[in-house]
């Protein structure tokens, strides 16, 4: 059976990948193997990953980083291929410790990509629409100019660049894809929608930086990991697939559909001083993997909301 290496796999969006590939619901990845590498950072959960009785001995759980050459190398030999989900990604976090998002996101992405030169398996880098920057009117495309505004932006387009170099200069299998804001079940809660959900039902008010306009495309994993599956099989080497343009709403509409969910009044939102660096829109045109691919996405967020009060 083959096997596919998944980085950072006890993440939020990583680990909902393995489950699925697990349970055969990607429908390319059926029946793999997987071998999960993940740091176990403040914000993974190996309980995250729960394979049944049935799925147990496709799955190996390894704990490291992707900056251990030695390791790195021993479980890409016995791999097929990689999609790499490890990475920092709280922007908050990023500004106040931006070393920490340069050694994960860029240096451990340049690490694999060196290891990879000797094997030339397929390669993956799991991105972010945020390397785009904010924009001001239309759609960033795959081909637009990169404008990060924080630490981890920046760490995330560095990371696609030296992969796109690996791919002209060295012809490494590579490829991108850039996903919109993902949201779903078992997300660690210093994101906005976990967070304000847990804190509402605590009886607490909720933050919200600046006006509020600042808005976003939402995404749900599931959806996500399909756009994932097929472009690790279907994606044209040296290519970038933006993930996106499903539910394009600012911060203050979302967390009205929150208090609506939970049957509380408006009141309970505080307005804060704006987070340094503030991007106002993200919004991207996902033509190419709609069309190129096949992809479409099936949950929106209106209807997904009830599943995820229950949850949290």
């Amino acid at each position: 059976m083959p096997t596919i290496l998944v980085t950072g796999g006890a993440g939020f969006i990583g680990s909902r990948f393995v489950n699925l590939v697990l349970s055969n619901k990607l429908p390319d990845f059926q029946n793999w193997n997987v071998v999960v590498l993940d740091a176990l950072t403040y914000s993974s959960d190996i309980k995250r990953i729960t394979p049944d009785e049935a799925t147990t001995s496709r799955l190996s759980i390894v704990h490291g980083d992707i900056g251990d050459k030695e390791l790195l190398t021993k479980l890409i030999n016995r791999s097929d291929g990689i999609i790499n989900f490890a990475a920092e990604t709280h922007v908050d976090r990023s500004i106040d410790s931006p070393d920490i998002f340069f050694q994960s996101n860029f240096h451990g992405v340049a690490n694999i990509l060196n290891i990879l030169r000797t094997s030339n398996k397929r390669f993956l880098q799991i991105s972010t629409d945020e390397v785009y920057g904010s924009i001001k009117n239309g759609y960033a495309k795959e081909d637009s100019i990169l404008s990060p505004s924080s630490p981890y932006s920046a760490s995330k387009a560095s990371a696609d660049l030296i992969a796109l170099s690996y791919f002209k200069t060295f012809e490494l299998d590579v490829v991108i894809t850039r996903c919109s804001n993902n949201y779903g079940p078992n997300q660690f809660p210093e994101k906005i929608i976990p967070l304000f959900i847990k804190e509402l039902k605590k009886g607490n008010n909720v933050p919200i930086y600046g006006d509020g306009k600042n808005s976003r495309d939402w995404i749900h994993v599931d959806d996500h990991c399909d756009a994932i599956a097929l472009t690790f099989f279907y994606g044209l080497s040296g290519e970038i697939y933006n993930v996106g343009n499903i539910d394009h709403i600012n911060n203050l509409e979302l967390t009205f559909i929150i208090l609506e969910n939970l049957n509380l009044p408006r009141s309970r939102i505080t307005f804060t001083k704006d987070r340094l660096g503030h991007d106002l829109r993200y919004a991207i045109d996902s033509e190419k993997i709609r069309k190129g691919l096949g992809w479409n996405p099936k949950k929106r967020l209106v209807e997904e909301m009830p599943k995820l009060i229950a949850h949290y």
